[in-house]
């Protein structure tokens, strides 16, 4: 009973927030006395079920206004997908499949563009000195901080390299096919100067409090920032929208996402699990519980153990489903470059193909919406320019190395042709075991890992949005803002249970919009700011090679 009016209250907000929320698939009226009655009307249903059937609706409303796309409504294009036959294709649930051009992954696309020739191919030229900051050769232990560069950039690549590397991938090959993976590596690559800019930004502009504890990230250095261009309110403006999606984040793909996935992977290999999505949620909720209590420090020092081991574990299983199909490289690599560029060749064209390698990219790497820019806050050092430099490997590891991995495994065995109706983790699991019939069991394992530290690190980033918004609240009226933190992490814990109960569209959806609309907020600030930036990184580099900064190891 707890569980379920907690589930009805954290949807309430939600629901009385959208106007088309009262378009309940049941039929019913949106409002949380009529959930309640709903959940309890539907005693023949499983847990998991009910919670389902109230979270997709709202999902359908929240979609039709933050992914609206204007292009299809004004009869430019067509946003259905058809195969090489002319047919159209469609889900699992019986719906056309689409891929609309959603503004803000345009919006993505110009930021990424820009930051990368504005800085002059940052996300090259500074490759090689990103290495060395993260081997520790220029860490000064005296900087002021909380984790070393090295933490810093594991507890971000934990929140980026989860499940939207491995079931991600199988969606954006499932949707738009091979020649999704193209634009995907193309978006990390540029997607590395959008890192780059807001990591620098979210350490020059962090608060430092009395206790040693670092609060940072597009909050700050859009409020902060702005204001010192005399756009104080524009700032203010644009880090409330910020917080606020930012806990919809934690929420969605730093949380849901990832649960859903892990359990779908669970349900593979043991089908007797159908139906038990609540029961699996809430003894992951548990595990994450454990972690989350202690901070920044403990969430530091389980990914920078976890996210080595589980990144070079799934790469090698990787390598090997290619080596050992290494005869169908020629092939891969043609339907790859055929299906980017060649109409005809996929299904919706090239735009609905850029459109989606572009999308499930950025919802992986998450370059350009500000997320990974809190957890590099937190890093000690006393040049912000430094951490700019290393958060640029992100989306290369996390993209172009990882989702490559993925996409080629799932283009190799051709498992994206066999209309199995298999997707996410599933569809990628499919592929692994054409090759290894026993590898979804090892596959589970990778697929946990990267779950779990994907939420554990998530779980920081809403924290500090939450935080962000409701600290003084709590320091005001309880004495202390700590109780906040616990509030939060309740409510995070308990979405651990909706994601693994919910359909994976509903859920993916809901993850990209609040993931992705992130970006709005962000790219304003990090274009208005990138002459500051620019100044730094030209300062910078000019005492590296006058010698002026020198290693310390």
């Amino acid at each position: 009973m707890i569980l379920r009016i907690l589930v009805a209250l954290a949807f309430s907000c939600l629901l009385s927030a959208q106007a088309h929320a009262s378009t309940l698939r049941a039929d019913s009226a949106a409002m949380p006395g009529v959930v309640l009655d709903t959940l309890a009307a539907n005693q023949d249903t499983s847990l998991s079920q009910q919670i389902n059937n109230l979270f997709v609706p709202v999902v359908d409303n929240l979609a039709s206004v933050l992914f609206y796309d204007p292009f299809a409504a004004m009869g430019i294009y067509d946003p259905v997908i058809r195969n090489d036959e002319g047919d159209v294709v469609f889900d699992e649930s019986g719906q056309p499949r689409t891929a609309p051009i959603a503004l803000v992954v345009v919006w993505l696309i110009i930021g990424a563009v820009f930051f990368t020739i504005y800085f002059r191919f940052i996300n090259i030229r500074g490759f090689r000195h990103a290495i060395d900051l993260v081997r520790g050769r220029y860490d000064d232990p005296r900087s002021k901080g909380e984790v070393s560069h090295f933490q810093a950039l594991a507890t971000a690549l934990s929140a980026t390299v989860g499940l939207g590397n491995i079931a991600g991938v199988a969606i954006a090959i499932a949707v738009g096919g091979p020649g999704a993976t193209f634009w995907m590596i193309l978006a990390g690559l540029l997607g590395m100067s959008s890192k780059f800019t807001e990591c620098t930004l979210g350490v020059k502009y962090r608060e430092i409090d009395e206790r040693g504890v670092v609060s940072g990230g597009p909050m700050y250095y859009l409020k902060k920032g702005l204001a010192k261009k005399g756009m104080g309110g524009l700032g203010k403006v644009l880090a409330l929208i910020f917080a606020i999606m930012v806990i919809g984040g934690s929420f969605g793909g730093g949380n849901m996402f990832q649960a859903n996935q892990a359990f779908a992977q669970f349900v593979y290999i043991a089908p007797a699990l159908e139906g038990k999505g609540a029961f699996f949620g809430f003894i992951l909720a548990i595990l994450v519980g454990i972690v989350i209590i202690g901070g920044i420090r403990s969430i530091a020092n389980v990914t920078d153990k976890i996210v080595p081991f589980m990144a070079a574990f799934y790469v090698i299983s990787c390598l090997a489903i290619i080596g050992i199909n290494y005869d169908r490289t020629g092939d891969a690599i043609l339907l790859i470059i055929d299906g980017a560029f060649a109409p005809d060749a996929l299904k919706g064209g090239v735009i609905g193909v850029l459109i989606t390698g572009f999308r499930r990219a950025a919802f992986s790497n998450e370059a350009g919406v500000g997320s990974a820019a809190i957890a590099h806050s937190a890093v000690r050092t006393d040049k912000p320019i430094t951490e700019g430099f290393v958060a640029l490997l992100e989306p290369f590891i996390d993209t172009v190395v990882i989702c490559t991995m993925t996409a080629l495994v799932i283009v190799f065995t051709g498992v994206y042709e066999h209309g199995t109706g298999l997707q996410g983790t599933e569809l990628t699991s499919n592929a692994f075991a054409t090759v290894v019939p026993w590898y979804p069991y090892l596959l589970v394992v990778a697929i946990f890992l990267f779950a779990f530290s994907t939420m554990i690190s998530w779980s920081y980033y809403g924290m500090k949005g939450f935080d962000y918004l409701f600290g003084k609240f709590f320091e005001k009226v309880f004495g202390q803002r700590a109780i906040g933190d616990t509030v939060y992490r309740v409510l995070f814990l308990g979405m651990i249970i909706v994601g693994s109960s919910s359909e994976l569209s509903a859920v993916t959806d809901f993850s990209d919009m609040m993931i992705l609309s992130l970006a709005f907020p962000n790219i304003v600030g990090l274009i208005i700011l990138a002459p500051e930036v620019k100044r730094d990184l030209k300062d910078y580099l000019a005492r590296l090679r006058a010698g002026e900064i020198k290693k310390f190891q």
